[in-house]
């Protein structure tokens, strides 16, 4: 299985679109199963990808590595619980994310299990796309999880500080956008490694694969 890679954009084109699409799809399952049904009339309740892809975001993923999807539009008010149903809603697109890769991990062995690889062309890309499409859905899970606004991680800092200062809260989501970013560019222009999400990435996928006995030599 060495000569298994997952470099092209041919490869990684599928996993983005998925990825993307199944996170804000979950965004909406969740806020809808919570009482708000904004995203859903805003038709975002669906697997359809050109319904959540943003067209800069897309690129910029491509370009620099990082991107995003048009975002779910909550209405706090109609949540039952808003700042415990804030979190739960902000939790479900990287949640997704994973359990997504899980089952392309499922799928990989199922399909290694009837049809052992044995190097056919036709066969090798579609093992590369899947076990890229597994790779960019662990990304999206932690990337996302980071504790610094815009990312979902950022809600829960915002729903714990908000219950105690509204206006610190503010401040957090602003400033720490801010940060992000600048942490986004040193890492670009000063090739250093601040986020170690690829060592975690790494780190998860071969749990999975160990897991389930994929790839072993």
């Amino acid at each position: 299985m060495q000569e298994l890679d997952f470099g092209s954009m041919a490869r990684v084109l599928p996993g983005i679109i998925l990825g993307l699409t199944v996170h804000e799809y979950a965004h909406t399952l969740v806020a809808l199963r919570l009482g708000d049904d904004t995203a859903k009339l805003a038709g975002r309740l669906t697997l359809n990808p050109v319904k959540h892809i943003d067209p800069i975001g897309f690129i910029f993923l491509l370009v620099a590595g990082f991107g995003w999807a048009k975002p779910v539009l909550i209405d706090g008010s109609k949540l039952r619980h808003p700042r415990r149903d804030d979190i739960l809603i902000s939790l479900a697109g990287p949640v997704s994310n994973l359990l997504f890769a899980v089952l392309i991990a499922l799928v990989l062995k199922i399909c290694l299990t009837l049809e052992p690889y044995n190097g056919e062309t036709v066969y090798r890309e579609v093992l590369n796309v899947c076990i890229a499409g597994l790779y960019i859905n662990i990304a999206l899970f932690i990337f996302n999880l980071i504790p610094l606004p815009p990312l979902d991680g950022s809600h829960l800092i915002t729903s714990l500080v908000s219950a105690r200062s509204i206006a610190i809260s503010q401040l957090f989501f602003r400033y720490g956008a801010y940060a992000f970013f600048a942490i986004i560019v040193l890492e670009r222009v000063a090739h250093i490694n601040l986020l170690p999400i690829n060592v975690l990435v790494d780190f998860i996928a071969k749990g999975l694969f160990g897991a389930l006995g994929l790839f072993q030599q």
